[in-house]
């Protein structure tokens, strides 16, 4: 196939997709407008911004902190929103405190998710205009040391990093290091507990990012052994830790790719793409049925769990699967729970700040703004807790000028931290899918103990200079590698 009709096809199969795709958000609206409770016009104010977040996240001048952030925030709210007031009556399957149910409480609830939002998508304006944008052509790799060091010991580098991540994820999985929802059973010396952590949660996914990179500057085209060891890696991590969100770094690293193709100058095909994302979609929807399976044994009632029978498990490995999609996403919930709570104010505002770390107890928001299923569950064993999202974090003081300024200088700030990892981070595109996609999930999921938030960014700072100094160290010895800098 020519690669002019290659190219003409992907421009139609991406024009068809995205007909489909705003049809039926289009048809959803028409649908969730006529049942909606409320004001028309509100819902139709929180359809246009949610949606057009969403939009600003794929334009032409996007950076990857627009991307993430639009689509996690349009799952959390107007789509997760529409779905329930469309299918479910309104009824959505996270606790949401004090809100009732009106009209009036449906309205103020997506005002304040209208304000928050606003923010974010003016920041992206603004940084759009102002401030930082990729440039169109990033091509040859910038990191002379690494690269070289990579091209020198290409297969041993593979064989050692399909090592590293089974060793850690095997002996995260026995030990009981670090696992969602669980009780740390295990406490490493020297702090190795936080290495493993970081580790699992995107320090790997970093060096697949390197893999990625590298690989496709060798052989100047995408090469799919590089994906399937990507989609291996975080399939055994996730696994691992119990987590369902593979999809997360793996959607971060294959969306990262898309981006690269042309800055980077990476040939690619239709075939590659089609070929892995299927091999990319068994992999999770196996590795979310097997850690809800694994869950279904581990996660129930401790009195009946050596009870289960296979059968049982797996039917509620089944019923855990099913809401996954739908109500995971923060967000929502979190909005009409603060927004009907009836004592917003600075000192609520000022209580969950101080919330720290408790492996024995459930949340702020759990314990005081809604009535949490998680309040008598056995916290000797399990850690569960609810998570308000960071619009209705940022609404506790019940202020509309302060959500809307805070998502505005929070929407800024994760903008000029992507162009820090861009630059020190040798220009990947991949690494920076990667990182973005970790700070926009923090952002969506925020609300527990948010003072310790700088160790996510501190851990993401020195992720990036590690990769820095790595390669500066190692370009003493390949100061002549043959890579191109066209930047």
């Amino acid at each position: 196939m020519s690669p002019n009709l290659e190219e003409i096809l992907s421009r139609n199969i991406i024009n068809m997709l995205l007909l489909i795709f705003w049809g039926a958000v289009l048809i959803l609206s028409v649908l969730a407008f006529a049942s909606y409770p409320g004001q028309g016009y509100i819902y139709i104010l929180f359809t246009i911004i949610s949606n057009l977040l969403l939009y600003f996240g794929f334009r032409n001048n996007a950076i990857f902190f627009d991307t993430f952030i639009g689509i996690f925030l349009w799952l959390g709210f107007w789509f997760k929103l529409s779905v329930r007031v469309v299918f479910a009556d309104g009824v959505f399957h996270e606790a949401v405190g004090f809100f009732g149910g009106t009209g009036t409480a449906f309205d103020h609830a997506l005002l304040v998710a209208s304000c928050g939002l606003s923010g974010f998508l003016l920041a992206s304006y603004v940084r759009e205009k102002l401030s930082f944008n990729y440039s169109s052509k990033t091509e040859g790799v910038t990191q002379k040391g690494l690269f070289g060091f990579y091209k020198n010991y290409r297969k041993i580098i593979w064989i050692g990093f399909a090592a590293l991540f089974l060793v850690v994820a095997f002996t995260n999985a026995y030990l009981g290091i670090y696992q969602r929802g669980s009780i740390t059973r295990t406490i490493l010396p020297f702090g190795l507990n936080g290495v493993y952590k970081w580790l699992l949660l995107f320090g790997l996914a970093s060096v697949s990012a390197l893999i990625l990179r590298f690989e496709f500057a060798i052989k100047k085209q995408t090469y799919l052994p590089a994906m399937i060891l990507v989609f291996l890696e975080s399939l055994i991590s996730n696994v691992s830790m119990l987590s369902r969100g593979m999809i997360l770094n793996s959607g971060a690293l294959i969306y990262g790719v898309l981006a690269a193709l042309k800055p980077h100058a990476i040939k690619s095909s239709i075939r590659f793409f089609l070929v892995s994302g299927v091999i990319f979609a068994a992999l999770f929807l196996g590795s979310v049925f097997g850690v809800n399976y694994l869950r279904s044994g581990s996660y129930v009632d401790d009195q009946h769990a050596n009870q289960l029978q296979t059968a049982k498990k797996l039917q509620t490995a089944q019923n855990m699967t099913n809401p996954l999609f739908i109500d995971r996403w923060v967000g929502m919930e979190g909005v009409m729970a603060v927004s009907s709570y009836p004592y917003l104010g600075w000192d609520l505002w000022k209580n969950a700040l101080e919330e720290s770390y408790n492996e024995n107890e459930t949340s702020f928001y759990d314990n005081n703004l809604i009535e949490s299923p998680y309040i008598d569950t056995d916290k000797s064993a399990h850690h569960f807790i609810s998570l308000p999202g960071i619009i209705a974090f940022f609404f506790y003081p019940g202020s509309f000028i302060f959500l809307f300024v805070s998502m505005f200088s929070l929407g800024a700030a994760a903008a000029l931290f992507e162009a820090f990892v861009f630059r020190l981070g040798g220009r990947n595109l991949i690494l920076c899918a990667l990182i973005a996609q970790v700070i926009d999930f923090r952002f969506a999921s925020f609300g527990y103990v948010p003072k310790q938030s700088y160790l996510l960014f501190g851990t993401i700072l020195l992720n990036v200079i590690i990769i820095f100094i790595g390669d500066k160290f190692l370009s003493r010895f390949y100061k002549n590698t043959d890579t191109d800098q066209t930047l």
